[in-house]
């Protein structure tokens, strides 16, 4: 179970990093859309300074050490902003916070008192350019006396440009999939990057390259073959980051729309008086609204020591679906202006697309919520104990 800080301090750390979201890092969403570059030299002292890096290492590494259902509502705000920056502190959080469930003690100290300052910062090395997901992979850690020898290729890893470490997932033999940690620095690691992408600007996708890299033993995390259970344990609650991220822009959206459409005025009357208008905002309330709860459930699963691998997909699902309609109207509410740069709305219809790839496309979220239902998994228990 995560208990989190104590209401106050909480209240204290939200506030201050939410103060920080807008006036300091928001104002540089201009020049990182114009560029497509993150001013690392200004955007990271930023992040360290409020405690962003930090929010879910525990605190007994220096980390705020927050529950998740304290993390979401401000991650939700990171994405009401420009999506790079959203992107970075996601992937940090994330695997922060499954390298401090899956990691040694030894492992942990290592990494996690320099991830709750932005010092250092573990990525996730999963997705490879030949192969599909999950256990279909190619990269193979050959074990070689108290070495393990790294070879092969991945792609499409979020912050592979700030990353100190790497958790790679490997065949440690045909069957058995294991997780290592690889520092940026190991011989035979190579990192280059991607081009850029439709949306989330700046944050930096790259291409890694394994080429005989060399990693003592103790870089496994766990036992060998453990690492499918790593990746699922792992990928089950930062689904429900990726809905938080799709719920902040949502919500930015549905705002910035309901601003416009009372200030917008055609044939002598504000559009939000035409219900055309008015049911696409409807529309667009529902979906923020369901979303909501479905985090607000799988947050407090979480938090109670559940684990929740259907909801964790059907949320995820559900967000990336729910953003993708509220984006939609929110550009036929703004009209063709909308479609230019002159709206903000322009911009987290692009980012809001990131969220159909993160942690897993439809047809695996789609995969997952399936099987564990077929398998007998039940998750409304939390709803009976409500209506009681």
């Amino acid at each position: 179970m995560t208990a989190g800080l104590s209401t106050d301090a909480y209240a204290e750390l939200r506030e201050s990093v939410v103060t920080t979201i807008w006036n300091e890092l928001d104002p540089l969403g201009e020049h990182i859309e114009n560029t497509e570059r993150i001013p690392y030299d200004l955007v990271l002292p930023v992040l360290r300074s409020c405690g962003a890096f930090g929010l879910l290492v525990p605190r007994a590494y220096g980390g705020s050490g927050l529950s998740v259902s304290q993390y979401l509502p401000i991650l939700s705000e990171f994405a009401k902003i420009q999506g790079g920056i959203r992107a970075i502190v996601h992937v940090h959080n994330s695997f922060a916070h499954a390298l401090s469930e899956i990691g040694s003690e030894e492992q942990k100290a290592e990494i996690l008192p320099g991830a709750a300052t932005g010092d250092k910062s573990l990525a996730f090395a999963l997705t490879e350019p030949e192969n599909g997901t999950g256990a279909d992979l190619s990269t193979t850690a050959r074990r070689d006396g108290d070495d393990y020898v790294v070879s092969g290729r991945k792609w499409l890893i979020t912050n592979s440009d700030i990353a100190s470490h790497f958790l790679v997932f490997a065949k440690t033999s045909p069957q058995e999939v294991s997780a290592l940690l690889v520092p940026r620095d190991t011989p035979g690691f190579s990192i280059k990057p991607l081009p850029e992408t439709m949306g989330c600007k700046g944050a930096e996708h790259g291409e890694l390259t394994f080429a005989e890299v060399r990693v003592p033993t103790s870089a496994l995390v766990g036992a060998e073959g453990e690492g499918q259970a790593h990746l699922e344990r792992a990928l089950e609650i930062s689904r429900v980051f990726i809905a938080a991220s799709s719920l902040g822009t949502a919500t930015q959206a549905l705002d910035l729309s309901l601003t416009y459409a009372q200030e917008r005025v055609t044939f002598g009357k504000p559009i939000a008086e035409r219900q055309a208008v008015q049911r696409y905002l409807a529309e667009m309330a529902i979906d923020v609204y369901a979303l909501r709860g479905m985090l607000a459930d799988a947050a407090a699963k979480w938090d109670a020591g559940r684990r929740i691998p259907a909801e964790s997909s059907m949320v995820k699902q559900f967000g990336l679906e729910a953003v993708g309609r509220v984006t939609d109207r929110a550009l036929l509410v703004h009209g063709g202006i909308g479609y230019t740069r002159r709206h903000p709305v322009e911009r987290l219809y692009r980012d809001a697309r990131l969220n159909w790839l993160e942690e897993g496309t439809p047809t695996i979220q789609y995969l997952v919520a399936a099987r564990e239902l077929l398998g007998g998994y039940t998750f409304d228990d939390v709803f009976d104990a409500l209506t009681v």
